[in-house]
């Protein structure tokens, strides 16, 4: 679909991976695209994803998310929201998910 015909907004996460050292290097990419359904966004994110990946070494790992913008993308727009069931408290939720010490990712202020 062209990016300026009628359709929805949606956001694609992708997941890739670098095996070339140790340890393995995941990455996250979240791209948006505007589509006809879910279905439609994921072929084009995932096409995406293979020129993504030419001329270097990471993969795409095939895990490939999608969320259907309820706005327009614009400042302060919702771009992406996964949900989860956990039996985990937050502090412990978080550590096992999001703050494992093995991410590339600074302080900021």
């Amino acid at each position: 679909m062209d990016e300026n015909a009628d359709g929805q907004w949606y956001a694609v996460r992708c997941v890739f991976h670098d095996d070339a050292g140790e340890p393995t290097v995941y990455e996250e990419r979240i791209t948006i695209w505007r589509a006809g359904s879910f279905d439609e966004a994921i072929a084009l994110a995932e096409a995406d994803a293979a020129g993504y990946t030419d001329g270097i070494s990471f993969t795409y790992s095939g895990l490939a998310q999608a969320f259907r913008l309820f706005d327009e993308p614009g400042h302060g727009a919702e771009v992406y929201s996964l949900m989860r069931d956990s039996d985990l408290p937050p502090g412990e939720y978080l550590a096992r998910f999001f703050d494992t010490g093995d991410e590339r990712q600074g302080a900021v202020g």
